[in-house]
């Protein structure tokens, strides 16, 4: 048989433009057609549905023997006359009195053939009745569909068909960094059609990377972008990117009228959509990067959403790929694609009351985040607060903008001091206060708290003028609106501004005095931060054992009630102290406890300490070449965190003293030589070369694990090789869903690196 005859036979359309990308989706949907009767290919509007049911149905055609059938029901409206539709693509004529659904039974029942019904969404009642019928009397029959919704038959195998892997525009250096991108790819074929002299440069990577990347490698999105080619170049094209449902509204020739504008297509989901389902929609717009079920729970509930139906309303949103679903650890996760939620946003009415309940609900979040934080479940808190990150700036955002919600605004962000410090945001949190201070009455306490902390952070960033003007400012409120543990963290802060002017006698003074007012307030936060800051300025002080002793009263503590965080710093602290004492085997097993313990919350500006410290240790004990290389690795995070030991004065005579040492032994070309290679080092390897010990050494040592079972299946396959995009293919499940996994197995176990699970599994 020719190829002519063949389509003839088969009634696969042509296609119109190349097949780009897809080889895993494309792969994994061939499988699931061999093993499942019906298989429905969902996701949201212009992610490629189509073209991916097209090409596997094309692919396995040889295995039906040609029987492969493709009807597209988007432009019909009355259910009743689906099984019409499907009848007139098999080329069938309806027989006079006799039902239609008789006639396709008696074409289809026989040898093995394929279906393919494309854009069932407005239809999925009726698709849904006639593949029913159609599969009880056609055993040999299988039926590929395509639907934002599932059609909810039994043995029905669902895949989400995700949106091109897209690159990340600010981490672009170059053409071929971008190059590998499926997105990219689709952009660079079908611009050849639209602007043959087009080409991708290095100079104008980033900004093909920023338009894959804000249209969310969705294919029909960027093909309609390539049509600006005509008229814009690509960066005009990027730097319009944001007004997007205004830019791509022209038509694309050749695509059905509800895809000819990004428009039109959301006009087309929306449509689809009850009323219910369009308020949750609109009101989860609010929504920033991801969210859980509490939170959109709480936001969207209220006039005409009851709160006992938001779940149902979710799970229809779901169905219908609106929402796209992806799990966090043992929870469930929603998120929308920007285009998406920017169109809620615009259909959004009452945007304040929304924008309200978020805010209330986040900065709920962070008032619990600072109750909770001093104790076991940091870890925890830490991946909670970086999954929500997104939704804490829009809070803050309102409450900086809305008159009157300043205070509310800055107290969350003082909430969030150890988040924001853990994750070296000070620049972001100074930012905030900056936007939220000017705002707040002038005699109230959070503008005394929200003064103590720019300053605590300006000494952390080398501006010490301005700590003291912040707290200069706050010491005028003190005695007015100030209560005992404000005061507490006053004095606290003055001590540090002690400290870096290496007044170490003033500083352990008033470090004294805020632990007792700590103590008195019942601050146990402030108690464990200020026992920990005085033993250390105490041993550097001329007084080791009682400044080890303090640390070790303070580790205590901490050990007591399960917290790593004061923990790790008071460890460090006791380091430090050893090494001007001379006792370098103490400071090194110090030191690395610390730094274990800094890695499963990941937090880098602790391990900066703490890894300068054991560059003094192996320069102590003659260790040149290691001491070198370690102040390479502190080097590259002190960079990355904009600080330096020469802010802190009270540690800088020691980093000179051993830096000095150093070089002398190696001279300058063996310094250098070794500092650089510690410089360029990943954050895996520096820790694990500072360590001195191999990846599998941070597991657990008892056999229980703490993972899920889920995530014991994706650690075995991270140790077989898999990357995250090859464990979404194995497992069926989106790109992101399989990061969020592997971060969460990361946090759990304490580990910054595959190469530690892949040992932890092989230990095992």
């Amino acid at each position: 048989m020719t190829r002519s005859a063949s389509e003839r036979r088969s009634g696969l359309p042509a296609d119109t433009t190349s097949f780009v990308g897809r080889r895993q989706e494309l792969g994994e949907v061939k499988r699931l057609l061999s093993a499942y009767r019906l298989t429905t290919l969902t996701g949201p509007g212009g992610v490629g549905k189509t073209r991916l049911a097209l090409r596997a149905a094309a692919d396995v055609r040889r295995a039906f023997h040609d029987q492969v059938w493709f009807a597209d029901l988007a432009g019909l409206r009355e259910p009743d006359l689906v099984p019409h539709a499907v009848a007139e693509a098999l080329d069938l004529h309806e027989q006079s009195a006799r039902p239609v659904i008789d006639t396709l039974v008696d074409r289809l029942d026989g040898d093995p053939l394929l279906l393919v019904l494309d854009n069932c969404e407005h239809l999925v009642d009726a698709c849904a009745s006639l593949v029913h019928v159609l599969m009880q009397s056609c055993p040999n029959l299988r039926v590929l569909a395509t639907s934002r919704q599932s059609l909810g038959l039994v043995g029905e195998c669902t895949f989400a068909v995700p949106p091109f892997q897209v690159p990340d525009p600010e981490r672009v250096r170059s053409a071929a960094s971008v190059a590998r991108f499926d997105s990219v790819r689709l952009f660079l074929d079908r611009a050849a059609a639209v602007a043959p002299e087009f080409e991708v440069t290095d100079a104008n990577s980033r900004a093909l990377a920023r338009i894959c990347h804000d249209l969310d490698g969705i294919p029909l999105a960027i093909e309609l972008a390539v049509a600006r080619l005509r008229s814009l170049s690509l960066a005009q094209i990027a730097e319009r990117i944001t007004e997007r449902h205004r830019l791509l509204d022209t038509g694309v020739r050749g695509l059905p009228p509800r895809q000819r504008t990004l428009r039109a297509l959301i006009d087309w989901s929306y449509e689809l959509c009850s009323e219910p389902e369009r308020r949750v929609w609109a009101r989860a717009s609010v929504f920033s990067g991801s969210f859980d079920l509490d939170a959109v729970e709480h936001v969207v509930s209220g006039a005409r959403v009851p709160p006992a139906e938001v779940l149902g309303l979710v799970d229809s949103l779901v169905d219908k790929s609106i929402f796209l679903r992806e799990l966090a650890g043992d929870r469930v996760r929603y998120r929308m694609l920007e285009t998406t939620r920017a169109y809620g946003e615009e259909k959004l009415t009452g945007q304040e009351t929304a924008r309200r309940k978020h805010r209330d609900w986040f900065a709920r979040l962070a008032e619990r985040f600072a109750a909770e934080w001093t104790g076991p479940d940091q870890a925890e808190w830490i991946t909670r607060l970086r999954r929500e990150h997104h939704n804490i700036r829009v809070a803050l955002d309102f409450c900086a903008r809305e008159p009157g919600e300043a205070a509310t605004g800055l107290r969350t962000a003082i909430q969030l001091v150890d988040y924001w410090t853990l994750r070296g945001y000070l620049t972001e949190a100074r930012m905030w206060l900056d936007r939220l201070l000017p705002s707040v009455a002038a005699e109230s306490r959070e503008r005394m708290s929200g003064l103590v902390l720019d300053g605590w952070f300006a000494l952390h960033q080398g501006e010490p003028a301005t700590a003291r003007r912040c707290l200069a400012d706050a010491q005028e409120l003190a005695g007015r609106v100030g209560n005992v543990e404000q005061e507490a963290y006053l004095r606290h802060v003055w001590g540090m501004e002690a400290m870096i002017d290496a007044d170490l006698s003033r500083a352990g003074e008033l470090f004294e005095q805020s632990h007792r007012l700590f103590q008195e307030a019942g601050t146990l936060r402030g108690e464990l931060f200020a026992l920990f800051m005085r033993g250390l300025v105490v041993g550097l002080g001329g007084e080791p054992e009682k400044g080890r002793a303090l640390l070790d009263t303070c580790v205590g503590k901490t050990v007591r009630i399960g917290d790593v965080y004061w923990r790790s710093y008071a460890l460090w602290s006791r380091s430090a102290i050893d090494v001007a004492d001379g006792r370098f085997d103490d400071a090194e097993r110090s030191g690395k406890e610390a730094l274990s313990l800094e890695q499963t919350l990941a937090d880098r500006s602790a391990m900066t300490f703490t890894l300068e410290t054991l560059a003094w240790v192996a320069e102590g004990r003659g260790q040149h070449v290691r001491a070198a290389t370690l102040f390479g690795i502190a080097g590259a995070m002190w960079a990355e965190l904009g600080g330096s030991p020469e802010l802190y004065s009270a540690l800088t005579e020691q980093h000179h003293k051993h830096v000095g040492s150093t070089r002398s032994a190696l001279g300058e070309h063996g310094y250098e030589r070794a500092f650089d290679h510690g410089f360029q080092m990943s954050p895996v390897e520096a820790v694990d070369f500072a360590l001195e010990s191999p990846p599998a050494a941070s597991a657990p040592a008892t056999p229980e694990s703490p993972l899920t079972r889920r995530e014991l299946e994706i650690a075995e396959l991270v140790a077989e090789g898999m990357t995250n995009r090859d464990i979404a293919n194995r497992l069926v499940i989106s790109h992101r869903t399989a990061e969020g996994h592997v971060e969460n197995i990361l946090t759990k176990l304490g580990f910054t690196s595959r190469s530690q699970i892949a040992a932890w599994v092989i230990s095992r």
